[in-house]
C-alpha cells in the first residue's frame, strides 16, 4: 500500500496552479508548500493525509505516470475537465478502458511537465 509519492517538476508555482484545480474534483485539499535545504516542495492531501508531493528540480528526469482513484465516474469527468481548463493537454478522454477490466473508467491528461496524469474509477456505473 502506498504511503506517499514524489514527482519532479520544473516550476512549483506552475505545478501548484495546475494541481489545485485538477485534484479538487478528487477530494484533495489545500497544498502545503515549503523549502528544505534550498529545494521547494509542494504537497497535496486527501482527508488531511499528504500523499502526493512535487519537488522543484532541474533538469526534470522525464515524464511519469500518476493515477489517482476517483470516487465516481463523474469525478473522473470533472478531473479531466478541470485539467484541460487549467492548461493540461488531453491524452485520453473519459471513458471505459475494458482492456484493463470491465469497469475501468479513466481519463488522461498531460500536465505542464509532460507527466501523464490520470483519474480512474473502478466501480460499476
Amino acid at each position: 500500500m502506498l504511503d506517499h509519492m514524489t514527482f519532479r517538476v520544473a516550476d512549483i508555482d506552475t505545478c501548484k496552479a495546475f494541481y489545485e484545480k485538477v485534484l479538487a474534483p478528487l477530494g484533495y485539499g489545500a497544498a502545503l508548500e515549503f523549502e528544505h535545504d534550498g529545494v521547494r516542495m509542494l504537497g497535496f492531501s486527501d482527508a488531511g493525509k499528504y500523499d502526493t508531493w512535487f519537488v522543484q528540480v532541474t533538469p526534470v528526469s522525464g515524464p511519469a505516470h500518476i493515477a489517482w482513484r476517483a470516487k465516481s465516474r463523474a469525478a473522473v469527468d470533472a478531473f479531466h475537465a478541470a485539467a484541460l481548463a487549467a492548461g493540461g493537454r488531453d491524452n485520453g478522454a473519459p471513458g471505459l478502458r475494458e482492456h484493463y477490466h470491465q469497469h475501468y473508467y479513466g481519463a488522461y491528461v498531460l500536465d505542464p511537465d509532460g507527466n501523464n496524469v490520470e483519474a480512474v474509477c473502478h466501480d460499476p456505473a
